[in-house]
């Protein structure tokens, strides 16, 4: 990522549904939020957990903003969504 990047972090955990990872990445594109980098897990068979960093350098969107646009994106299904500023996602998990 460039200079200007604004880098988030995209947490997605709940029940496995078809379509899932297909919303939130509509949702990011209709707001100008490019996906650096995905990763996906079914676990057990029935729970989903995604992580996800993208950059938000061409999104107008606050961070509250993105949150609640992905929240609505997936709100028929059982799922937890979260966004975080990178530089806070990596400070809060540091080893």
């Amino acid at each position: 990522m460039g200079k200007n990047s604004k880098s988030i972090v995209v947490t997605v955990i709940g029940k496995d549904e078809v379509g899932i990872v297909a919303k939130i990445a509509t949702a990011l594109a209709e707001n100008s939020i490019n996906i650096i980098d995905i990763n996906q897990k079914i676990l057990g068979d029935e729970i989903f957990a995604m992580t996800l960093l993208a950059d938000r350098a061409n999104s107008s969107l606050s961070l509250p903003e993105i949150t609640a646009k992905l929240k609505e994106s997936v709100k028929d299904m059982a799922l937890n969504v979260t966004v975080q500023d990178s530089e806070v996602f990596q400070y809060m998990h540091r080893v």
